[in-house]
């Protein structure tokens, strides 16, 4: 039958949200086309973030450095695609991020799944850019915890480890306090909680509480402390039908993609982060993905595993062929862009396994036009960052960014890089003209290999992930021959709570 009247929005709001009612009969098994031609558009406001999803949703992928306006081919995801867009708006004003969000979703297919990445810690211009997203959809459903990071949501409240998001630290470099909650982050007085006891209810009661909640004008936001939570989301979010987007973190998109290739063959065995266990993003085969009940199908998809670092699926039109050769002469850089006390214990692993280590000062590379010298030795694992002994002075970050990815950029040369943090990955790979990303694997939780459009090998992560040996295990995974041992130094590992640059 059709949908019922929703009556006028509150708030002023044009449209009313509406959600097609379920026909009469037994559930549906499709709700969309078939997995292996779903297209997807996912929306990222920094770039380790844009790498973390696109490594999430298990299919082949590219990633767009370019600006949200452009409209060639590439800015299109074809059939069983994913184009992650990084919009660079993490540090825009609410009112250009919440345009740079319009403009992406200009034209974009009735058929396309949309998904739209946030902030694990609510950070950034999260209010205006999840306004702009809502804008046009039947339904936004929003479920921001990320299990495999400690941070879940209870009540409507993100814990990190347990401790609530406003009584940690993890803004402490923010101009303003963190948000008490999921909704007053939003700013949105339509948003409804959705608890933890309906989410782990049956799969119906949660698909009809998300209509019901949507039907009258509100945009649910969901408790999840774990993935199999966040796959129930993404299940029930799903078969409220067409025209539904989801708004979340990599925990949510990890879930989107295990659902669209729940029953793929080519992805091999599945590990509970949605990986097939080789670095490899699984690809679809046209199966959608859905149990009788719309639900995805307990344990892990079977079929042959991916080669490691390989994309598997067609690839993009003009990705690599294959990763370039190496040579004993090729140097790896890692850029660190941050004085934090997190970033020190993991570059003092990288230099006790023999990595070089140049700090520059922050002053300086706040400078207007600033470019430091530095060398990149062949053959070298050599790691970049801001000396921890000056910090960085408020309101300069990204001044002190800028400067380090001149610097970086004019110095690397062929290296292959490593780059922590959304901010500085973006910056330095603007400066040396990559225009995109085609990711082949994920090191650890975050740590995305992908090929860049130039031919070099590029390792993006957030800044807050990994513990002390993170850079080292990256190090590691690119240059097995080199002279970094297997068994970590003894440093310690600060709990990381905050975001590097």
């Amino acid at each position: 039958m059709s949908p019922e009247p929703a009556g006028p929005e509150p708030h002023s709001e044009p449209e009313p949200l509406r959600v097609p009612e379920p026909r009469g009969g037994p559930p549906t098994r499709r709700v969309l086309p078939l997995a292996g031609e779903r297209r997807v558009l996912a929306l990222a406001d920094d770039l380790s973030g844009a790498a973390e999803t696109a490594a999430a949703l298990r299919r082949p992928a590219r990633i767009l450095l370019g600006s949200p306006g452009s409209r060639d081919a590439a800015a299109v995801p074809g059939p069983g695609v994913a184009l992650v867009r990084d919009l660079d708006t993490r540090q825009l004003d609410a009112a250009s991020a919440a345009a740079a969000v319009r403009e992406a979703l200009r034209g974009v297919a009735d058929d396309t799944v949309l998904f739209k990445k946030t902030d694990s810690l609510l950070r950034g211009n999260l209010a205006a850019e999840a306004a702009a997203y809502a804008e046009g959809a039947a339904a936004v459903v929003i479920a921001p915890a990320l299990p495999v990071a400690g941070r879940t949501v209870r009540d409507g409240v993100v814990h990190l480890r347990g401790t609530p998001l406003h009584a940690t630290d993890a803004w402490r470099a923010e101009p303003l306090p963190a948000p008490t909650s999921v909704a007053a982050a939003l700013g949105d007085p339509r948003t409804a909680p959705v608890p933890l006891t309906v989410v782990r209810g049956p799969a119906a009661e949660l698909t009809e509480r998300l209509r019901a909640l949507v039907r009258a004008g509100h945009r649910p936001v969901c408790d999840a402390e774990t993935d199999a939570d966040l796959d129930a989301i993404a299940a029930a979010a799903l078969r409220l039908g067409p025209g539904v987007r989801l708004l979340g973190t990599g925990g949510l998109a990890a879930a989107l993609g295990r659902l669209l290739g729940a029953a793929d063959g080519p992805g091999g065995d599945r590990g509970p982060d949605g990986h097939d266990g080789h670095g490899g993003l699984g690809g679809p085969d046209g199966s959608d993905g859905l149990g009788a009940d719309g639900a995805p199908p307990a344990g892990p998809a079977r079929g042959g595993a991916s080669a490691p670092d390989t994309p598997p699926g067609a690839p993009s039109p003009d990705a690599p062929s294959a990763e370039p050769a190496r040579t004993a002469a090729r140097p790896l850089l890692v850029v660190v862009g941050t004085a934090e006390p997190g970033a020190v214990a993991q570059i003092a692993q990288l230099v006790a396994a023999g990595a070089r280590h140049t700090a520059l000062p922050a002053e300086l590379l706040a400078a207007p036009g600033a470019c430091l010298p530095l060398t990149v030795a062949p053959g070298t694992v050599t790691v970049v960052g801001v000396d921890p002994a000056q910090g960085i002075r408020p309101g300069a970050a990204r001044q002190v960014v800028a400067g380090l990815a001149r610097t970086v950029a004019a110095a690397c040369g062929p290296a292959d890089l490593v780059l922590t943090g959304g901010e500085t990955a973006r910056r330095v790979l603007d400066a040396l003209g990559v225009a995109h990303l085609v990711p082949v694997g994920e090191i650890h939780h975050g740590a995305v290999r992908s090929l860049a459009s130039d031919g070099r090998t590029v390792v993006t992560r957030p800044g807050s992930y990994g513990d002390a040996g993170s850079l080292l295990l990256i190090a590691r995974a690119l240059r097995p021959g080199d002279r970094l041992p297997t068994t970590e130094p003894p440093v310690p590992s600060p709990v990381p709570q905050g975001e590097f640059l």
